[in-house]
């Protein structure tokens, strides 16, 4: 039998969305504000120039054509005022989250209510803005050294460093609009909407490609069919569960004695999500990013870290796979799923799983569970990232689809589905309270009436 949520969830319709008049102000104000965000990818930052980089960009597309560029929806392309990206404040959030694992003073701050939360947030906003000039100083200095500046010095380095990280400061603080006023993750659909946006030009530039005769239909076929299995491969794993059984004793309140109940405790197959893809890409395309823009200025040491490092290399492949699996590990075991604090959960609401002890046994069976697991985490979420890098280094195709990108683009539509869907049944529950507490005010009326 459904579930009485289940039931009205499967009789939602336009009628119903059309009534949410709520649901939709919050829809329309994130999509006033994604709006905004694409508008500011095509500002450019001031002393660029627009010729020189447009012939680097048509000729260089190794570090900027891949996860970078997709995150800033084409913005590093076009050097505009949102180049860094909301990048800077998801690396300083990540790592804030593992300090607060780490350090004790912080995991006390965060066990402290609003407080505490308000504290990590500020401490997340200064990691920002440190690593957000650090990321642009780099990214002016590297720009002079390609010369695609019309009036190098410390005046463009100032007025880039400024401009960049205004605009990514700028991104945060939409991202925490739309959280909080609109439909979703802000910061999440913010990267969702850039890489959507780079999805036609992409996919146009593959087609002529196919056009032209430089790849054959055959592997234009096999890739959307490969495109196709991955995203519904992708999907299924998102909505993996192992289940465990979750028992509770009985207990008497008063006279009366309550039967023990039971439930499930879910652990999804990849806790982590896809912040160990992220951290992976990021560190392994950080070398080609810089050394892109830096030219014929690349030094012996940074030409040697690309020829064994370079995308599609086999060391390459190597240390993106080892980095993926140690980030799955440490991030779910200290940020994703704490076993320790769980186990303490489920003692304090007096909950045991059947046949284990609870407190220290609890958590051992956990950590026994979990390790397990993410053998199978880590295994899919290294396999989505490594067959494009592979696919493209041999097949050479122009289109750029990351497996990083795949899962940021499944993993944002799922959770924004489910907001609205939760939306509709708070609007659903509300109109039946409502029409529950009419029906009770009419037949009080009537039998007042009757009384008289």
């Amino acid at each position: 039998m459904a579930s009485a949520a289940e039931q009205m969830a499967a009789n939602m319709s336009w009628g119903a969305f059309g009534k949410a008049t709520e649901l939709r102000q919050r829809i329309l104000f994130t999509l006033g504000l994604l709006i905004v965000y694409r508008l500011g990818t095509f500002i450019p930052v001031p002393g660029i120039d627009g010729a020189a980089l447009r012939d680097f960009m048509e000729g260089a597309a190794a570090g900027l054509g891949g996860i970078l560029s997709m995150f800033t929806g084409g913005a590093l392309g076009r050097m505009g005022i949102f180049a860094l990206g909301i990048m800077p404040y998801i690396s300083a959030s990540i790592i804030v989250q593992l300090m607060t694992a780490m350090i004790p003073s912080l995991e006390q701050l965060k066990k402290e209510g609003e407080q505490g939360r308000k504290k990590i947030n500020q401490y997340t906003r200064y990691g920002t803005v440190f690593l957000a000039t650090f990321q642009a100083y780099g990214l002016a200095v590297s720009l002079e050294a390609g010369g695609l500046v019309t009036d190098p010095g410390w005046f463009f380095r100032a007025a880039t460093v400024i401009t960049l990280v205004g605009g990514t400061m700028f991104l945060m603080w939409l991202g925490e609009q739309i959280t909080a006023r609109g439909v979703g993750n802000g910061i999440s659909l913010i990267i969702f909407v850039g890489i959507i946006a780079e999805v036609p030009a992409a996919l146009a530039q593959f087609f002529s490609q196919g056009r032209s005769g430089a790849i054959s239909p055959a592997v234009i076929v096999g890739v959307m069919v490969m495109v196709v299995l991955v995203i519904a491969f992708v999907v299924f794993m998102e909505r993996a569960l192992r289940k465990i059984h979750i028992q509770y004793p009985r207990r008497q309140v008063g006279m009366k004695v309550y039967d023990g109940g039971s439930s499930h405790l879910p652990v999804k197959v990849n806790p982590a999500g896809v912040i160990p893809a992220i951290f992976a890409s990021s560190l392994l395309l950080l070398p080609t990013t810089v050394s892109t823009f830096s030219g014929s200025q690349t030094g012996p040491v940074m030409s040697t870290i690309l020829a064994y490092f370079g995308p599609g290399q086999p060391l390459y492949l190597l240390f993106f796979t080892v980095m993926i699996v140690f980030f799955t590990y440490f991030y779910t075991a200290n940020v994703a799923f704490k076993t320790e604090d769980v186990a303490e959960n489920l003692k304090n609401q007096n909950g045991f799983i059947p046949g284990i002890r609870p407190g220290k046994r609890t958590r051992e069976y956990l950590d026994y569970v979990v390790a397990r697991i993410l053998v199978l985490g880590s295994a899919y979420l290294a396999l989505v990232c490594l067959l494009p890098e592979i696919l493209r280094s041999q097949l050479a195709i122009p289109f750029y689809f990351g497996g990083t990108s795949v899962l940021i683009v499944v993993s944002v539509t799922m959770d924004t589905i489910n907001q609205v869907q939760s939306h509709l049944l708070a609007h659903q529950y509300e109109g039946l309270i409502e029409k529950s507490q009419l029906r009770g005010k009419r037949r009080s009326g009537k039998k007042g009436k009757a009384r008289r």
